[in-house]
């Protein structure tokens, strides 16, 4: 990777996040938009999107995200990254890939326990296995493989990121890699810069990274990746406050990318523009 230069991804929307919680969390096509054009403009390249009905709650109909490219290509060059995550049958939630074939597809590396636990009230907010098997993540492989579409490997723990090798071994996955670190989910990987730095040395050689610092974390982690030469993610799916101590709820998802560009200029790294993006993640080479 160029340790100059650092690629900005931003999440818009999420499929948990709403309204009660963040009043500016993006639900249809033309707020989607409206939000990918903040971040652009804050400084991001990419764009994360899950779909959202006009009520907010999570689809996988790819015509909702061929009007969110739509939306999104008339207001700005951003490059689209969309979402296979979640539940239901694989046709359905890789669907939206085929048809509408944005630059990136985001899928999830292994099968995890998913919890989030309250130690105020002492008990667990929610708690529950996600399932993602190999026959799973192949199928959605070749469904990307067969659209043109890159995998972005989401990788919540080492044993994701290293469960790779099968994948490249059967020709689904080809070098260069573009990988996801998610850091500080309940049963996945805890989000410190030593287990950042760990997963960034499981990638083969030549691979590019992110981290996904989730809630409070996430501005720790992005520190750590700017410091190891890594790329960045940030945005509402993720976390909405500009501090840790989650005083300070971001107003769009722009302020957020703000803060990440700032942070990456006062260590002289730059954010890297679309078109340098499309470069570092190797996105001109047929997939």
């Amino acid at each position: 990777m160029n340790p100059d230069k650092v690629v900005v991804t931003c999440a818009l929307t999420g499929v948990l996040a709403n309204r009660d919680q963040c009043p500016w969390v993006p639900y249809t096509p033309a707020e989607i938009a409206e939000e990918a054009r903040r971040a652009h403009e804050a400084g991001a390249a990419v764009v994360h999107i899950h779909a959202r009905t006009d009520e907010g709650g999570p689809t996988y109909e790819p015509g909702v995200y061929a009007a969110i490219r739509r939306e999104v290509e008339e207001c700005c060059p951003v490059i689209l990254n969309f979402s296979t995550g979640g539940l239901g049958p694989m046709e359905g939630r890789v669907a939206h890939i085929a048809q509408v074939r944005p630059a990136l597809g985001a899928l999830n590396m292994g099968s995890m326990n998913y919890a989030k636990y309250s130690a105020k009230r002492k008990e667990f907010v929610f708690d529950f296995v996600f399932e993602n098997p190999f026959r799973d993540i192949a199928y959605l492989l070749g469904v990307m493989k067969e659209a043109g579409v890159k995998p972005e490997l989401e990788c919540f723990d080492v044993g994701h990121t290293n469960s790779v090798w099968p994948l490249l071994d059967k020709g689904l996955l080809k070098r260069p890699l573009q990988f996801s670190f998610i850091m500080g989910v309940l049963g996945g990987i805890r989000a410190t810069a030593e287990n950042l730095a760990a997963q960034a040395r499981e990638a083969p050689e030549g691979s590019t990274w992110e981290v996904i610092g989730i809630s409070h974390e996430q501005w720790r982690m992005v520190s750590a990746a700017l410091a190891l030469g890594g790329n960045v993610r940030v945005g509402l799916e993720d976390n909405f406050y500009l501090d840790a101590q989650g005083t300070q709820m971001a107003r769009s998802n722009g302020e957020l990318v703000e803060k990440a560009v700032r942070m990456a200029r006062d260590i002289g790294r730059e954010p890297a523009t679309v078109e340098e993006a499309r470069r570092m993640l190797t996105l001109e080479a047929p997939w």
